[in-house]
């Protein structure tokens, strides 16, 4: 019986410290049938060159931006150049586990086209790969001591965070039927969650697959910087969200996470995502009294940024 093959598409930018563990990391899979592409998204450090260097060596498919595309752009490039049945999506600063691909394969498979997306426990890691401790939760035993949803998420995955990006393997025929990531947004992890799980169902692992570096600015740590990027392509895929309820408890689940998301954009001086999350929340027939505070704070625009950050 053939095995599926399986893409592994490595973004990189500027992360020459880090990306040959990440390299190493595939080609040390115990999965053999793995087809690896790596994209260097104009790195200004030396990238590129070791990149090169490596590709020399191992033979795997690569792609040298002559300007900076971004995460998504990016990946939905390096995913029309490849044919996988089953697509990870790892930064080249992350690193991943022997038995990753062999364990999501076995598990999609097991459970059949109504399950999209594979996901697992990381080991976070410091920029020296010290470790820092797991995504979640676990006793001294290593027992998880919460119980991770699984099947049909959509509302969890409405309400709050709860998967860590690095440890998705995607079928491809659900990146397809999206049309790969939005390339309109700064980042692609809560847009693919909120539209995939929508037709898709999702598999959990009580395993801890790989492991996840968390740098001072990773995507994850920006959320409280002033006027942040990835705000306006939060309230964005918010929008989106709004478009796909199919009941009140789906409702309510996405005010909760606007609720939350309005909170840091405010915050953070966010403007037009805090009105663009207020205009969803209207559209959904919520508008309490709070709103008319919101709406005076957008448009007074308070400094308060470096104050709150004292």
């Amino acid at each position: 019986m053939n095995k599926p093959l399986v893409t592994v598409i490595c973004l990189c930018y500027n992360h020459a410290a880090f990306v040959q563990e990440a390299i190493s990391s595939v080609l040390a899979q115990d999965y053999q049938h793995i087809e690896l592409i790596v994209v260097d998204d104009c790195s200004t450090d030396q990238s590129g060159e070791l990149i090169r260097l490596l590709q020399q060596k191992h033979g795997f498919k690569a792609i040298y931006n002559d300007r900076n595309l971004g995460n998504c752009r990016s990946f939905n490039l390096a995913l029309s150049q490849t044919s996988g049945a089953f697509v990870i999506d790892l930064a080249a600063d992350d690193v991943l586990f022997p038995e990753r691909v062999k364990i999501g394969v076995e598990l999609l498979e097991m459970h059949g086209e109504r399950y999209g997306v594979h996901f697992c426990d990381v080991q976070l890691i410091d920029e020296h790969g010290k470790m820092t401790g797991n995504h979640y939760r676990r006793d001294a035993q290593g027992q998880l001591l919460e119980k991770v949803p699984q099947g049909d998420i959509f509302v969890e995955l409405l309400q709050r965070y709860f998967i860590s990006a690095p440890s998705m393997m995607m079928r491809r025929s659900v990146l397809d039927e999206l049309g790969g990531y939005d390339e309109n947004l700064s980042y692609e992890d809560f847009d693919f969650w909120v539209r995939s799980s929508r037709y898709s169902r999702y598999a959990f692992t009580d395993q801890v697959l790989v492991k996840k570096r968390i740098l001072y600015l990773s995507l994850s740590r920006q959320q409280k910087h002033k006027k942040n990027r990835h705000a306006l392509s939060t309230a964005v895929v918010c929008q989106k969200a709004a478009k796909l309820q199919q009941n009140e408890m789906e409702k309510h689940a996405l005010i909760k996470r606007i609720n939350h998301e309005l909170k840091w954009a405010l915050l953070t001086e966010n403007w037009e995502a805090a009105t663009l999350f207020l205009e969803i929340k209207n559209g959904l027939g919520h508008n309490p009294i709070i709103s008319v505070l919101h709406r005076a704070i957008i448009y007074i625009k308070p400094r308060w940024y470096i104050l709150w950050k004292l």
